[in-house]
């Protein structure tokens, strides 16, 4: 199950695409789409959260659906003036308890630090530990890029408010691991190392056969039925009662016996 952080913060420009300033989501869009489209034969399966956590896609198959709806995620669509983390995390832990241990994997991504929500990131940690959820963490933002203003160039960290330490301590609380992306560079290769942590163990999948093969059973059964049915059917006992009768009557009449 993928976990994407849609809030306002996720469209600061300070990733660097081709020598061109590039917003997170952007980024994230891209390189998590790569990671959706190499999962063939994975169960996938898509979080949005910002002020609230929604599910936007259950698991399947599908990869070109989840893909999709990545891809139009738009900051905005979700009230974006906070992070949900906590409910991000408990939204997954519904979503995966009831799949096999093996199966039950989060990866979720986010800029910032859990401030809104039912539900704070360390209990939900709590419940996905429970569960046997294993949570992958992602932060993403630069350490560090330089803003011109009136009095001159400075340096600032505009990942200041990640809380490193709170998506650490869920990670490593589940079996997981925490990630930090202050680059594309770092952000794909953490996606091909997941690649690697999480290999794909082919699920069942059930296939609608193209040629119908239902009708012969039926066809059978509903000829077996008809014959049953024809036996229980009143006149034929009245037919047969009738050709008794007549057999009778044309049976020889014993010698000395009266009419």
């Amino acid at each position: 199950m993928l976990s994407v952080d849609i809030s306002g913060s996720m469209e600061a420009q300070d990733m660097v695409v081709g020598n061109r300033q590039a917003s997170r989501i952007d980024v994230v869009k891209a390189v998590v789409g790569d990671f959706v489209e190499r999962r063939e034969g994975d169960r996938l399966g898509l979080i949005l959260f910002a002020a609230h956590a929604y599910i936007q896609a259950p698991l399947t198959f599908d990869r070109e659906t989840v893909g999709t709806l990545l891809d139009e995620a738009e900051i905005g669509i979700i009230e974006e003036s906070a992070t949900a983390i906590g409910d991000a995390i408990g939204l997954g832990v519904i979503h995966l308890r009831n799949r096999p241990e093996n199966s039950r994997v989060l990866v979720l991504l986010t800029d910032g630090v859990n401030n809104a929500g039912a539900v704070s990131p360390e209990q939900a940690g709590q419940l996905a530990q429970q569960e046997n959820i294993k949570i992958y963490t992602i932060g993403i933002g630069a350490d560090q890029v330089v803003q011109r203003t009136f009095f001159g160039a400075r340096a600032i960290n505009p990942s200041a408010e990640l809380d490193e330490a709170v998506l650490t301590q869920i990670a490593e609380s589940t079996g997981g691991r925490y990630f930090r992306a202050r680059d594309v560079n770092d952000l794909v290769g953490i996606y091909e190392e997941l690649d690697r942590l999480e290999t794909i163990e082919q699920d069942e999948q059930t296939y609608r056969p193209t040629r119908v093969l239902f009708y012969w059973p039926l066809g059978a059964a509903l000829i077996i039925s008809f014959i049953l049915a024809l036996f229980s059917i009143p006149w034929l006992s009245l037919a047969g009662r009738a050709r008794v009768r007549a057999d009778d009557e044309s049976a020889p009449t014993p010698e000395g016996s009266s009419a």
